[in-house]
């Protein structure tokens, strides 16, 4: 049974088999994760989500990593917080449910998820947390290691927070 990391850093750095971009539909690169993803991995990241063409807010498609330590990405496009009324859980948990699923049926056995949605997209970060923690609790034993690498304190202290009142459990925890 594999185990849930959730750690304050960058997840450009981080040394799994792959990460998860919480992309924009054009798979353009942008800002936040996006553009910290895209502008550390390269241009052949690039070249290939242009190739693509595009992907749907809950979808997810798999790349290469270029210059990341990982050997792939999964771009999925999280939704934009309108209130909460819009189908955003539904289309938040589609993207955990699809990037773990590439990553299984692409042999990958760690992965490291940023905050889907809960930067610019503006999604609160406790139900975010929520709906990244269920499915990471769900899918774990189909991986080694599931990490939730959060950017800031904030993020950090809440995935902690959600996760302990989840399981009862402290999750493992590293600070970068």
């Amino acid at each position: 049974m594999g185990r849930i990391i959730i750690k304050l850093g960058d997840i450009t750095d981080e040394d799994v088999e792959v990460v998860v971009n919480a992309a924009n539909v054009g798979l353009r690169g942008g800002g936040g994760v996006d553009g910290a993803i895209h502008r550390a991995g390269g241009v052949s990241i690039m070249e290939e989500c242009g190739q693509i063409g595009g992907c749907k807010t809950g979808e997810a498609v798999i790349t290469n990593a270029g210059r990341l330590k990982a050997k792939k990405v999964i771009h999925t496009p999280g939704p934009v917080w309108k209130g909460g009324g819009k189908g955003e859980a539904e289309f938040l948990r589609s993207c955990y449910r699809n990037s773990f699923r590439l990553a299984k049926e692409n042999a990958l056995r760690t992965i490291a998820f940023p905050a889907i949605s809960a930067g610019v997209y503006g999604y609160p970060i406790f139900e975010a947390a929520k709906i990244a923690l269920e499915e990471g609790i769900r899918c774990k034993g189909d991986f080694d290691e599931v990490r939730f690498v959060c950017f800031s304190e904030e993020g950090y202290r809440v995935y902690l927070g959600v996760y302990e009142r989840m399981t009862n459990d402290k999750a493992q925890m590293t600070r970068e």
